[in-house]
C-alpha cells in the first residue's frame, strides 16, 4: 500500500470515529449499551446470509449487464464487485465506484470506459427502485410538516428528503439522456465525427500537431465512446431491461429483508417488514448526502429519524441502527477484503498503478 493510499486509510478511519463519537456524545451511554446488549445476535447469522444473497444477486445482475458484450463468470464479477464496495467503505467518495471497472479490466481485459457504463446502468436501476419506494414511503407514512430530528450534528426533516429525491431524479434524468445519446447510432456517429474533425479546425496549427491531436487524443476519445456504448448495449433489448428490474427489485427486497431480520432481534423493536423497508429507504436516502467513509453518523441519523415516525424511542432506534450499520458494513468489508486476495489486487495496484 502506498503512502497516499495509507493517508486516507488512516483519514477515513479517524474521521468516521471522530462522526460516531459527536453522533452518539448526547445519548446516554448506559442505555445506549443497555439496548446493545439486549439485541439477540443470533439474528447476525441468517441477516449476514440475506446480506451476501443480495450482493450476489447484484453480482448476477453486474454479470446480465456485461453479457451483452463481455461475458464474465459469477465469480469473475462478484469478486471486483465486493471489492469496489469494501473500498467505499473504508475510502472517502465513493471510489469504490471506479475501483470495480478498475479490477475488472485487470482480470477480464474489459475497457475501463465500458465497465464504468456498466456501474452506471446498474446506478439507474437502483434510483429508479429508489425513488419509486421512496413516492410508496411518501404515500403511506406521514411526516408532520414540523417534524424534524437532530441527531449527531445532523439536522433531518422531510424537506431534506425532498430535496435528495429532487436531486436523485435529476441525477438520474441526466444519466439516462447521456447514455441514450451515446447508444442511439445516429447521434454517437455525429459525435464521433465531430471530435475526429476538431483538429482540423485548428488551421493555425502546424499539420503534425494536427495529425498528432487526431490520433492521440481524438481516436483515443471516439474508442471510449464506443467502449461506453458497448456497456449500454443492454438497453436496446426491452426484454433484457425487464430482466435487470426484476434483479433490481430483488436486490432491495433481500436487502429490506436483512434490516428486518436484525430488527426481531431486538426486542423493543416491533416493526413490520413495509416499516423496515420505510426505514431504509430513508437511510438510503440521507446517506445519498456527502458524508464520511462508510457513512457513520448520517446512517445513524437517517435511521433514528425514521423509525420515530414510527413510535420507537430514540435511544432504542439508535441502537438498532447503529446494530444495524455494523452488519450491514463489516461483512462487506471481510469479503471485500477476502476477494481482493483472491483475485490478488490491492488498493494499491488499483489506484497506485498507470493502466
Amino acid at each position: 500500500m502506498n503512502k497516499k493510499i495509507g493517508v486516507s486509510l488512516f483519514v477515513g478511519t479517524v474521521v468516521s470515529i471522530t462522526t460516531l463519537y459527536f453522533a452518539f456524545r448526547n445519548v446516554p451511554i448506559r442505555e445506549l449499551l443497555e439496548d446493545l446488549t439486549s439485541i439477540n445476535y443470533i439474528w447476525i447469522i441468517p441477516t449476514v446470509a440475506v446480506i451476501l444473497f443480495a450482493f450476489g444477486l447484484r453480482a448476477a445482475r453486474w454479470r446480465f449487464i456485461l453479457a451483452s458484450s463481455y461475458p464474465v463468470g459469477f465469480w469473475r464479477a462478484f469478486n471486483p464487485l465486493m471489492i469496489g464496495f469494501m473500498i467505499n467503505c473504508v475510502l472517502p467518495g465513493r471510489v469504490g465506484e471506479f475501483a470495480r471497472p478498475l479490477v475488472l479490466n485487470r482480470k477480464e481485459a474489459v475497457p475501463v470506459s465500458t465497465g464504468l457504463a456498466t456501474v452506471a446502468v446498474e446506478r439507474i436501476f437502483d434510483l429508479i427502485i429508489l425513488l419509486l419506494l421512496f413516492l410508496a414511503v411518501s404515500s403511506f407514512v406521514r411526516i408532520a410538516p414540523g417534524f424534524n430530528v437532530t441527531f449527531g450534528g445532523y439536522r433531518l426533516d422531510y424537506e431534506v428528503l425532498v430535496t435528495v429525491f429532487n436531486g436523485m431524479l435529476k441525477i438520474g434524468a441526466l444519466m439516462v439522456i447521456g447514455l441514450l445519446l451515446v447508444t442511439l447510432g445516429k447521434t454517437r456517429e455525429l459525435a464521433n465525427r465531430l471530435i475526429l474533425s476538431a483538429p482540423e479546425l485548428m488551421f493555425f496549427a502546424s499539420k503534425s500537431f494536427r495529425d498528432w491531436l487526431k490520433e492521440k487524443v481524438c481516436r483515443p476519445a471516439v474508442r471510449i465512446i464506443e467502449n461506453i456504448a458497448s456497456g449500454m448495449a443492454l438497453i436496446k433489448d426491452p426484454k433484457r431491461i425487464i430482466i435487470c428490474f426484476i434483479y433490481s427489485l430483488a436486490v432491495w427486497f433481500f436487502t429490506a429483508l436483512s434490516y428486518y431480520l436484525i430488527s426481531i432481534g431486538c426486542p423493543e423493536i416491533n416493526l413490520t417488514l413495509g416499516e423496515i423497508t420505510a426505514v431504509m429507504v430513508i437511510i438510503c436516502f440521507v446517506i445519498a448526502l456527502p458524508s464520511v467513509p462508510g457513512y457513520w453518523g448520517l446512517w445513524e441519523a437517517g435511521g433514528v429519524f425514521a423509525m420515530l415516525l414510527f413510535g420507537v424511542s430514540e435511544n432504542e432506534a439508535a441502537g438498532y441502527t447503529l446494530a444495524n450499520h455494523a452488519v450491514q458494513i463489516v461483512p462487506v468489508v471481510l469479503v471485500g477484503l477476502v476477494s481482493a486476495w483472491i483475485s490478488g489486487v490491492s488498493i494499491r495496484q488499483v489506484y497506485g498503478q498507470p493502466q
